[in-house]
Formats: C-alpha cells, structure tokens, sequence
C-alpha cells in the first residue's frame, strides 16, 4: 500500500472499529502520537496501548457519534496531511461541537510512526463546560 492508501485506511473503513484495526496494523510499535494543546486529551503518546487509553477510549466513551471527517488530502514524500472537521456530542452535557482540524503523518517503511493533531479545541472545551 502507498503512504496515503495506509492513511486513508484509518479514516475511510467502514466501520470505525475497521478503521481502528487499520491504525493498529499499520502502526510503528515506537509510533508517537500528540493531541494539540488545548486539546481535552493534549499530550504525546507512544504505542497503541498509550494511545488507546489516553485517546481513542476517551472519546468513545465520554462523547456520542464523535467523529473526524477528512475533507483533503495533502501528500509528501513521507508525510501527509488531512484536513478536516470533528464533530460529536459531549456525554456529560449534551452539547454539540465541530471543530476544524488538521492531521500530519509521518510514515516510513510502510509505518506510520508519527502522527500530530491541529485543531481549533474552543469548540470541544465548550462543548465539556
């Protein structure tokens, strides 16, 4: 697979739990991960279990329907970026979000082994408040 089919994997199944299980395979066991400043689960993360736990179970268990949407795809040699938007539904307080958002991947050998979130978090912090 190139670079951007590996990527699109992990957005594009059809299911999420596909698209998970794309992420899984196609992840460097040393990958690193960073959620943005700001962000309700900012922090880098190395690994699927690390990034599991602080990020993926967060979201399926504390929103309802949250999702990203990627609009564009920007490729490199090695890199790519995904532009986007989240949206979803915080649990706690039943408020709605969008955010816009942008992804960069780093992959080398057919891994991904880096990945960096962008993302305008006013909208999701609101939505927590």
């Amino acid at each position: 697979m190139t670079n951007l089919e590996i990527v699109k994997s992990t957005y594009e199944g059809k299911t999420s739990e596909e698209n998970g299980e794309n992420l899984k395979a196609y992840l460097a066991p040393d990958a690193q991960w960073t959620e943005a400043a700001g962000f309700p689960y900012a922090g880098t993360y190395t690994g699927i279990q690390e990034i599991s736990r602080n990020v993926f179970h967060r979201l399926a268990t504390e929103w309802i329907d949250y999702k990203f949407t990627p609009e564009n795809y920007i490729t490199g040699d090695n890199q790519i970026a995904v532009t986007g938007t989240y949206t979803g539904t915080y649990k706690i307080t039943m408020k709605p979000f969008a955010a816009r958002v942008v992804h960069v991947w780093d992959l080398r050998d057919g891994k991904i082994v880096r990945f960096e979130q962008f993302v305008d978090s006013k909208t999701v912090v609101e939505a927590m408040n």
